[in-house]
């Protein structure tokens, strides 16, 4: 679907409209970039957050906790050696079968499962992601925005709406009328990334890509498997190829610059992970109709003479025998698979989950207590667990660990609602309202979250402890809250009418 690069192209558009406002605002610091006097790091921060928020509420972007962390750890291996130190990214998929992927402001970094299926190798994924990391890192839609500063901030508003309610919907005719409204609001060059841009992206991607390791060839690889994929008209092409036009002159200066640099240690030789094919594997699980359709695909991929052997699709055909029903046969595979590699993660979870559903909960218990000692605080066996815990009636432990996890580790929005849910089953009441404030907070709602926090602060049997922890919340939410309204009193009347944020 093309409404997803729609929306973030629009993005650019509907943040044009803030330049009024903050001409405004005297307080604003400059830090350089005349880029940044339209729209400041916070503001690309909250919308891009605004978008993604959008983007889940359609039900579009995978929640798969595996997936999750193999494309957040690909993606933060890659930024991690990205020049602009103080850019965080969120790195996600979005459940659709055409070939594309966008960068969203503040660092919201989107692949479409489709792209990951067309990938051939962890390098040619990572090589996307290092092109998408760069705009946002060379401050390109900041940068368009600064060279194109005519909009309106409402009608923006609306047409980004629209196309997310299209993309919720499939319906055609929302979509449309955004992209005419839009006609009379920028020209064509206001929405996609220049030439200039692109070859930028390319270039600074390259060189993320040799330092974290992957095979800088993979970007100029990827590149030219598109070009042979799309037909002689433009209709046929990939989406990533009419968003990113890909000419012959830019895959050979990818390709030279690529043959220039080394990965560190200068051998050359580079190891792609297993998580790359444990990934294609629940991906294709995920985008299958039926366990049968999804095992008829593993399967075929494993005709294949250089899959032959390939631990991914032998996960991926364990796992689809076991949503088939076919327990012992999936708890068999799933076992030697486990004996023969002790280190991955994913297989403990799934033999775990086998177990269980073949009835023998001692031995998926004994599976996930060896699993979570081996590997403490791995974000997707524990959530797992957990989810195993309360399904046993065991929701006091699963509040534990769960809250052992989110302490360290930086949760999604599901993860903060099952820990609400597993509080909420153990009777914790208080902590679950704490949390599902802590949701609220996390999709941009602060009036839904002080709601929480005072419902939870309501609560008897609080310790003071909880009660301190709560006050502490409600009053930082609240002082926020404050901030924004008399921001908003202070905006001329045609741009004071949305809610805080």
């Amino acid at each position: 679907m093309r409404v997803f690069r729609q929306a973030v192209a629009l993005a650019c558009m509907l943040a044009t409209a803030v330049a009024p406002v903050l001409a405004a605002n005297e307080e604003l610091p400059d830090i350089g970039s005349p880029a940044d006097t339209v729209l400041s790091r916070e503001m690309e921060q909250q919308i891009g957050r605004s978008i993604y928020k959008s983007l889940r509420d359609t039900g579009r972007v995978v929640t798969d906790p595996e997936i999750q962390e193999y494309i957040q750890d690909v993606g933060q291996r890659l930024s991690a050696h990205a020049t602009d130190s103080g850019q965080q990214f969120r790195f996600f998929v979005v459940d659709d079968p055409a070939i594309n992927a966008f960068a969203l402001p503040g660092g919201y970094i989107g692949v479409h499962s489709g792209l990951l299926m067309a990938t051939g190798s962890e390098s040619e994924l990572a090589g996307v992601l290092a092109h998408e990391i760069s705009h946002v890192t060379q401050r390109h839609i900041s940068r368009a925005i600064f060279a194109n500063q005519r909009a309106s901030i409402l009608t923006m508003a609306a047409l980004l709406g629209a196309i997310l309610i299209g993309a919720a919907t499939g319906s055609g005719d929302a979509i449309q009328g955004a992209v005419v409204a839009a006609q009379g609001a920028a020209a064509q060059q206001q929405i996609n990334f220049t030439r200039s841009n692109e070859y930028e992206a390319d270039r600074v991607g390259v060189g993320l890509l040799a330092s974290a390791g992957f095979d800088p060839m993979g970007m100029p690889r990827f590149f030219e498997t598109l070009a042979r994929q799309s037909g002689p008209m433009a209709s046929q092409a990939p989406e990533f190829l009419r968003t990113h036009p890909v000419t012959v002159n830019r895959i050979a200066e990818t390709k030279e610059r690529a043959a220039q640099l080394e990965t560190p240690g200068g051998s050359g030789e580079v190891i792609e992970s297993t998580g790359y094919d444990l990934a294609r594997a629940r991906i294709v699980l995920l985008a299958s109709p039926t366990p049968d359709a999804a095992l008829a695909r593993l399967r075929a991929e494993q005709d294949r003479p250089e899959r032959a052997g390939d631990i991914g699709l032998e996960y991926g055909i364990a796992l689809a025998r076991l949503q088939k029903g076919e327990y012992a046969a999936a708890r068999e595979t799933l076992g030697e698979l486990l004996v023969a590699n002790p280190s991955i993660v994913p297989l403990h979870t799934a033999l775990a989950q086998a177990e269980l559903a073949a009835g023998d909960q001692k031995a998926a218990f004994r599976t996930y207590e060896k699993a979570v000692a081996l590997f403490p605080r791995n974000v997707p066996l524990t959530v797992h667990y957990a989810e195993a815990l309360m399904q046993q009636g065991r929701a006091r432990e699963a509040h534990r660990i769960l809250l052992d996890l989110l302490n360290v580790v930086p949760p999604t929005p599901e993860q903060v609602r099952l820990i609400a849910l597993a509080a909420s089953a153990a009777g914790d009441i208080g902590d679950a309202h704490y949390y599902m404030a802590e949701f609220h907070l996390m999709s941009g709602d602060l009036m839904l979250a002080a709601d929480e926090l005072r419902v939870a602060l309501g609560m008897p049997g609080l310790d003071t402890v909880q009660r301190a922890r709560f006050s502490s919340r409600l009053a930082e939410i609240q002082e926020v809250i404050n901030r924004l309204q008399a921001e908003k009193r202070r905006m001329p009347p045609t741009q004071s009418g949305r809610n805080p944020s």
